[in-house]
C-alpha cells in the first residue's frame, strides 16, 4: 500500500467531509486514514488505483484535489 495526502480546495463543512469520504471510499483498494477540512490522508493499492484516480474522484464530488505521495 502506498500513502498519499490529498490537499482539497472548497471544503468547508461536515457535508463536504461526507462527500469526499463517499467519493474516495467508492474507489477499489483505497483505505481512508483521516479526512478533515482541506485534507485527506489515504492508503491505496497501486494495482487498482493511483493519485490521478484519487484526484478525479474528489473532483467528481465537486472539489479540487492535488495529491502528494508519502507523508506530509
Amino acid at each position: 500500500m502506498r500513502q498519499a495526502t490529498l490537499h482539497i480546495e472548497g471544503m468547508s463543512c461536515g457535508h463536504c467531509l461526507n462527500a469526499v469520504n463517499r467519493a474516495l471510499s467508492a474507489l477499489p483498494g483505497v483505505r481512508i486514514e483521516a479526512i478533515r477540512i482541506g485534507r485527506a490522508d489515504v492508503s491505496y493499492d497501486e494495482a487498482t488505483t493511483d493519485p490521478t484516480k484519487l484526484e478525479a474522484a474528489v473532483a467528481d464530488a465537486g472539489y479540487k484535489a492535488s495529491a502528494a505521495q508519502g507523508n506530509e
